[in-house]
């Protein structure tokens, strides 16, 4: 009997050894496969970032790629224009300048990827597939260019005198049409009213350098002059600031001034934030507003600005008759600029030249500016300041990477493909007080601060404001 039991405390010994090495095993498989589980979680989480980010580079110099042709093909706008130049001689007409970078994401499609270079290629008819160094693997780039010349010049606040009169001649002159009243008779997020002047004298008053009032005011004979401080507007807010008295430094910063509620962001700042073409106002460019480029209500309120009195100007049905007017020239012409100078805008708005009688059969009044030699110092028929929107492109496993890259070029005192002494490009193009951007000035960075310009112009213009996003 002894043995027996001596036989049977050794078997479960052994049995509860053998569980306790079957356990060991199972522990430590668990273990390993929890390791190898939290391994491989972190090699995919780590490839995926290390894939994400080889992405994200590709795609930003892709876009940096269509900033770089984009100011290339602006470049070569004055060449181009040369070669037409007899045809419009013969016309006895300057020839305008040619908006090539309305056409940009067409004209640049060679250096794109394969589908967009294929349709080039067919609309040309001619081959690609000998060439070597064009095109984009694995990604592509989409680019639109902005004449910012076209928009009007908020900055021009920052400018001297005559540059704050011409800005707020502006500014009332867009905002005068009657159909805009009720935008101004409604109560802010603070309960207070803004009325058109205290709108456009609070848009100077932010960036100019002084604390006096500007008064908009432009029936007094002393517009724009006042002996009274600014007021404590923005202190009395429930998050008090100041006045930056300083040049804006984006378009999105007139989101802090007085009166720029979404409401009128939405009607005269930016009507349509994935078409930037059609936005109304800047911070950039050379002050004087592009008649062949600016929008028809860019237009109107110019116009207005030199004639506020006109019919257009008080009477909603001829406003509608331009806005109209202006809309058919253009879609008749198929985007091609209808003047080669300010004289030739100035004469089609009295009823002469080509387009003037048109207008007037169709019931439009002619108009009479208070100063024609004024009013053409404040508008140019030739762009040197654009913003360049281009984004990269690149496809991966179910996802896709897009790094978009904004540059704002100025092309002001730019030598030209051909050298400094080619005409076009060094024309000048009309214009005082211009803000933002100057050769040789300081303008907005991608992180608020200032980027300096090239001492020597480059012919692709000078960058004074860069970012990605």
């Amino acid at each position: 009997m002894t043995r027996v039991k001596l036989t049977r405390k050794r078997a479960a010994a052994r049995r509860r050894q053998r569980g306790i090495a079957i356990i060991m095993v199972l522990g430590a498989l668990t273990v390993m496969a929890v390791m190898i589980a939290e391994l491989q979680f972190d090699t995919s989480a780590n490839v995926a970032a290390a894939t994400a980010d080889r992405d994200s580079v590709q795609a930003e110099y892709m876009a940096r790629s269509a900033v770089n042709l984009s100011r290339l093909l602006i470049a070569t706008e004055p060449t181009i224009r040369a070669s037409i130049a007899p045809l419009f001689m013969m016309m006895k007409r300057t020839p305008p300048q040619l908006p090539v970078w309305e056409f940009a994401e067409r004209l640049l499609a060679a250096f794109n990827d394969k589908d967009a270079a294929e349709g080039y290629a067919s609309t040309l008819g001619v081959d690609f597939s000998q060439s070597k160094g064009l095109g984009l693997p694995g990604g592509r780039f989409e680019v639109n260019i902005v004449d910012e010349d076209a928009k009007i010049n908020v900055n021009l606040g920052a400018s001297n005198e005559i540059a704050h009169i011409r800005l707020a001649k502006e500014l009332m002159g867009i905002m005068a049409p009657a159909q805009y009243s009720p935008l101004f008779e409604q109560r802010d997020p603070q309960g207070q009213y803004h009325d058109r002047m205290t709108i456009c004298s609070a848009l100077i008053d932010w960036s100019d350098v002084d604390e006096q009032f500007f008064s908009c005011d432009l029936s007094s004979q002393n517009a724009g002059a006042s002996t009274s401080v600014e007021d404590a507007y923005y202190q009395l807010l429930e998050k008090p600031y100041r006045r930056k008295n300083a040049p804006y430094d984006s378009l999105e910063e007139l989101h802090a001034v007085r009166g720029i509620t979404e409401d009128f962001w939405a009607t005269f700042v930016d009507p349509d934030p994935t078409k930037p073409e059609k936005r109304v106002m800047t911070v950039w460019g050379q002050g004087a507003i592009n008649v062949n480029s600016a929008n028809a209500q860019t237009l109107l309120g110019v116009v207005c600005s030199g004639a506020p009195q006109a019919e257009i100007c008080v009477d909603p049905a001829q406003a509608s008759m331009f806005l109209a007017g202006v809309t058919m020239a253009r879609g008749i012409t198929m985007g091609a600029p209808l003047f080669g100078a300010p004289a030739e805008f100035i004469a089609t708005m009295k009823g002469q030249g080509m387009l003037g009688p048109i207008l007037a059969k169709m019931g439009m009044k002619p108009v009479k500016f208070l100063s024609e030699s004024e009013f053409a110092k404040s508008i140019t028929t030739e762009s040197r300041v654009f913003s360049i929107n281009a984004v990269g492109v690149v496809k991966g496993y179910k996802r896709e990477t897009r790094v978009k890259v904004t540059a704002v070029v100025d092309f002001r005192g730019a030598p030209g493909l051909s050298g400094p002494k080619s005409g076009a490009a060094t024309q000048s193009t009309g214009g005082s007080g211009g803000g933002g951007g100057a050769p040789g000035s300081a303008s907005a960075g991608s992180s608020g601060a200032p980027v300096k310009t090239a001492a020597t112009p480059s012919a692709a213009g000078n960058v004074v404001y860069f970012r990605i996003d």
